[in-house]
């Protein structure tokens, strides 16, 4: 059974939705997130960085820096740029890109759920950006990125997700980087059916922000630990839920600095124990699972993984990005650590294999990597063994905006 709450969301209003609802602002570059912040005064960047033009500047994550992101939140509402509906709503949300129509629903994800591993993770979180996080939601005392939950598909919410999109949206709005955005405000009836619905799902699964959902969950005890009075809604946290069919997960391609003190011939040699390779005269993503693209200086090559490195019966060993970590990164390339090593950077299947290929030709790189996807039902397989993949498997959309609906935790 899966509970999902409906929520009086604070949102903008209607004639500044465009203008509020961001990308996360670690997403932009530096130059582009001043740009935003200097030309638009609605930014919901604004909130997260409310220092912007001021002469004195707080450390980052401290207890100092979220009192202003408070202040900056209490000035957005007081403005009249957000606004809190005045009874509780489930939300569909639509994001159109390149054709492709990502719908789901907005709603509160169950803190209880999470905890007895009925939400059901895939990733180890930091204990340090743990703590971070839920300091900022007790300072805050609010959600504004939707952790991204994904379920098996069910026919019944698809019906309902149909016909409750065939009215006029709340909001409409396109986006810089040519995404379409719509919003539906369900009433009581359409809510009550929908989380109806929902109650016949055994699990969800977290595509995007273990972290998030992480600190979410430490709230309450972090409160309760602190002897202060438990927030009113805060047995639940900001989700937005999609059928897993409708969700895209792409790859994340590794890009390495160092062939670790070896020649290319020297390189190639020892990939052949456990690679079958093959040149190619032009770039190419591989094709199937257990293969990989590989540019080395240059040069073009197909790595097709020899039976004996495949685990098949493990959930995690048998996956392309273990494969590749286990056979290549450590034992020839000296990359033990893939989230703390400076040699090693990601980039997503998002990216143009061009884009990859540039890295490498201007000397940036010495050889990248492209990897096969994983599906969905590869991650479900490690997420129902208790397992954790390995760091950087997966670039998921839909990506979410901040501050098209806000949850408030501390209503």
């Amino acid at each position: 059974m899966t509970k999902i709450a409906p929520f009086k969301a604070l949102r903008p209003v209607r004639d500044k939705v465009q203008l509020v609802a961001t990308r996360p602002y670690y997403s932009y570059k530096k130059n582009v997130l001043f740009a935003k912040l200097e030309s638009n005064p609605f930014t919901f960047l604004h909130i997260i960085n409310p220092e912007f033009g001021s002469a004195s500047h707080t450390k980052a994550n401290t207890k100092e820096r979220f009192d202003h992101v408070s202040d900056k939140y209490n000035e957005f509402l007081e403005d009249g740029i957000l606004i809190q509906d005045k009874t509780p709503h489930i939300y569909i949300y639509r994001q159109t890109k390149d054709g492709h129509e990502f719908t789901g629903i907005i709603a509160g994800a169950s803190v209880e759920e999470y905890e007895n591993d009925l939400i059901k993770k895939h990733e180890a979180t930091l204990t340090t950006r743990e703590a971070m996080f839920t300091n900022y939601l007790d300072i805050v005392g609010y959600n504004a990125e939707p952790v991204l939950l994904s379920y098996p598909h069910e026919q019944t919410i698809d019906d309902l997700l149909v016909r409750y999109s065939s009215t006029r949206p709340e909001y409409e709005f396109t986006t810089t980087d040519t995404i379409k955005h719509e919003l539906w405000v369900l009433n009581e009836e359409e809510t009550l059916k929908m989380a109806a619905a929902f109650e016949t799902l055994k699990a969800t699964y977290i595509a995007d922000g273990h972290h998030r959902s992480a600190s979410s969950s430490g709230l309450k005890k972090y409160r309760s630990t602190k002897g202060k009075t438990p927030f009113p809604n805060e047995d639940y946290f900001l989700a937005f839920f999609i059928d897993e069919n409708k969700m895209k997960i792409l790859e994340f391609n590794r890009l390495v600095k160092t062939l670790n003190n070896h020649t290319n011939d020297e390189f190639l040699e020892l990939l052949s124990k456990s690679f079958t390779i093959e040149s190619l005269k032009q770039a190419i993503k591989p094709y199937q699972e257990h293969q990989l693209s590989m540019c080395l200086e240059g040069k073009w090559y197909l790595l097709q993984c020899k039976p004996e490195i495949i685990d098949h019966n493990h959930p995690v060993n048998c996956l392309d990005a273990e494969i590749l970590t286990q056979a290549v990164l450590k034992p020839i390339l000296g990359i033990s650590d893939l989230k703390t090593d400076e040699n090693i950077d990601f980039i997503s299947g998002a990216e143009s294999i061009e884009k990859i290929e540039s890295q490498i030709t201007e000397g940036k790189f010495k050889v990248g990597f492209i990897l096969f996807p994983i599906t969905m039902e590869q991650v479900k397989k490690v997420a129902d063994h208790k397992m954790i993949m390995p760091p950087k498997s997966t670039w998921v959309e839909p990506k979410l905006r901040s501050g098209l609906t806000i949850y408030n935790i501390n209503e």
